[in-house]
């Protein structure tokens, strides 16, 4: 299985949003998600250059030519390998809907924005609904990452603040009111103090909480 490919860039083709790498003499094209794209544009790439993508192999027997989905990172293809265990979301449907970086789609999951998924090519009201069923409460650690800018991604440092208001600005993100953020917060840090120190663990919990609440 390739898992990455890494060489000179023969083809950079926006209209098709396809990228060839030639890797030792062999010709690999690799199909980008647009936001993958737009990120290798405004650095930008040209023909010639050295590139290095994270890659998703997908061939079956029902499909037998294979197709390669590039990432710049690992934790995008990771994102992505979680979003097409969604019934009927495959490999293909899934790069040409992901136009927004993966902290967004996240977001919008997390979130149940029904709006953003819908912006997405290809993902009507009904997708939306299944991608919300099948990944919400498992893309946390994505939806706090900060790369919209399609920058690396930076995780939320303790040191740059307390746990507590790391953790209200991801509810604030998520669409939660700042006063209902704070409430639920505090709520978990007085069931559980240590969480102050891992905004991570303290989202985690607050939609434990929610869950099973709810």
């Amino acid at each position: 299985m390739i898992s990455f490919i890494e060489g000179k860039v023969h083809r950079f083709d926006r209209s098709t949003e396809t990228v060839v790498i030639n890797a030792a003499g062999v010709g690999y094209q690799i199909v980008v998600p647009q936001f993958v794209m737009s990120a290798l544009s405004a650095r930008p790439v040209v023909v010639g250059d050295e590139l290095g993508l994270e890659v998703y192999y997908h061939v079956t027997d029902r499909q037998p030519k294979p197709v390669l989905v590039g990432f710049q990172r690992g934790h995008e293809r990771a994102f992505f390998e979680q979003l097409i265990q969604v019934e009927g979301l495959g490999p293909v449907r899934a790069a040409k809907a992901m136009i927004f970086s993966v902290s967004t789609i996240a977001q919008a999951i997390e979130a149940e924005d029904v709006r953003v998924l819908q912006r997405m090519p290809g993902i009507g009201a009904r997708a939306a609904q299944k991608i919300i069923a099948t990944l919400k409460g498992k893309v946390i650690e994505t939806a706090m990452l900060r790369d919209e800018g399609y920058d690396a991604p930076v995780q939320p440092a303790v040191g740059a603040g307390t746990g507590r208001d790391e953790a209200i600005e991801v509810l604030v993100n998520l669409g939660y009111r700042q006063p209902e953020a704070e409430r639920e917060v505090d709520e978990a840090l007085v069931a559980d103090p240590e969480l102050a120190g891992a905004p991570e663990e303290l989202i985690r919990e607050i939609f434990k909480a929610q869950a099973i609440a709810g």
